[in-house]
């Protein structure tokens, strides 16, 4: 029962003055994204737009949680929530700018030297500074401690060499934060982990995009072959990278990205399911379906952010959003083809198979991105006690 008590999650409401943003961006995507297919919609955040993420910037929508005197908005981590799932849900293309606002420029804010917060984060605040995040490493699963990319201290700074995979749009990121070992062995687990800053244009980074099932090429290889690395590219302490990537991953699975990748589709076959001609039972109770598991895993999500908010590590509570958030938008697209494949062809929209497919394509990423379910599941069960 103390397991169950410490992992609470307590009803939490948006404060007043975020849900006021809500309105002001609805309306403004309203017109960005108003002649966007859901078919292309649906990509959402692995949509990659260099175009909207300036025009977002110019609005101050990104770091929007970060200090101005960082180029920031100052605003609430809620706000920033607000604006999140309006994007998501309305199937923005914020791609391109994603891990620099959820992940990077917090992690520089934290941990980050003056000099690389001046450097780094007003430029990812204007959409202009785009990053990737390399942890998973080939043979290594999602055993993320046995990492073996290596950076050696020489006279120049670090000697960077090794290899990561699924890194997200790293052929079109300028920077990479990447776990690397900085001493001892991978047998040595969580010591000896460094986090460093990797300019992807230097010499000796080769980036491979790899084509998934849906034909994007969102994840990639990058390989390190004697890559130089300046002195200030460490960022935090020496050897304290697994204390800082773990707090950085409770960002990564708690969010609304971990319930909303099938939005637009279901949204789509709402619109599609409530004519007239379409209704039936079956359709009814599909809805409520999803809207019953939807409700409060949206309250779990928001109450893990004001865990975040204060400062807590809510590590196995964002596991579990993420564990569930990611089984239910992979269970979407399988109820409503379910749906769909049992009426006549011919009145189904195109562009609703369309957007069915694609979604159908890229759903077992779902579940793979930002932690495999295994490893969520284990460490779900560990903090209940049960392992």
């Amino acid at each position: 029962m103390t397991a169950l008590n410490s992992l609470a999650l307590p009803l939490t409401r948006i404060p007043p003055e975020d849900e006021a943003l809500r309105p002001v961006v609805r309306a403004f995507l309203q017109e960005a994204v108003r002649d966007m297919p859901a078919h292309l919609r649906a990509r959402s955040w692995g949509g990659y737009d260099t175009a909207f993420s300036r025009r977002i910037g110019e609005r101050g929508w990104i770091g929007l949680t970060l200090p101005s005197e960082y180029g920031g908005g100052g605003r609430s981590a809620f706000a920033r929530y607000v604006l999140v799932e309006e994007f998501l849900n309305a199937g923005a293309p914020v791609g391109s700018h994603w891990i620099a606002d959820r992940q990077s420029a917090p992690l520089i804010l934290k941990y980050g030297t003056e000099a690389q917060k001046r450097f780094h984060i007003p430029r990812i605040c204007r959409g202009e500074s785009f990053f990737c995040i390399g942890m998973s490493e080939p043979n290594s699963g999602s055993d993320l401690a046995s990492v073996r990319t290596r950076a050696v201290p020489n006279e120049g700074g670090w000697l960077l060499n090794g290899q990561k995979i699924w890194t997200t749009n790293a052929h079109y990121c300028q920077y990479m934060i990447a776990l690397v070992r900085t001493s001892g062995a991978p047998e040595d687990r969580h010591k000896g982990l460094s986090q460093v800053i990797v300019d992807l244009s230097l010499p000796g980074v080769t980036v491979r995009p790899i084509e998934d099932l849906s034909g994007d090429s969102h994840f990639c290889e990058v390989f390190f072959d004697n890559v130089q690395l300046g002195s200030d590219a460490l960022i935090g302490a020496e050897g304290q990278g697994w204390e800082q990537v773990t707090a950085e991953l409770a960002f990564e699975r708690s969010g609304p990205e971990r319930l909303y990748s099938s939005i637009v589709l279901f949204d789509q076959w709402l619109d599609y399911a409530r004519l007239p001609a379409n209704r039936t039972s079956s359709a009814q109770r599909l809805a409520g379906k999803v809207l019953g598991q939807l409700t409060p895993l949206r309250a779990m999500s928001v109450s893990v952010q004001e865990k975040l908010t204060r400062g807590a590590s809510p590590i196995v509570e964002a596991a579990l959003v993420k564990e569930l958030g990611t089984t239910l938008e992979q269970m979407i697209p399988a109820w409503i083809a379910e749906d769909l494949y049992s009426r006549e062809a011919e009145d189904i929209p195109v562009e609703l198979l369309m957007t069915l497919k694609y979604v159908t394509e890229a759903s077992p990423s779902f579940s793979l991105r930002g932690g495999t379910r295994e490893i969520l599941r284990g460490m779900i069960a560990r903090g209940l006690g049960l392992r």
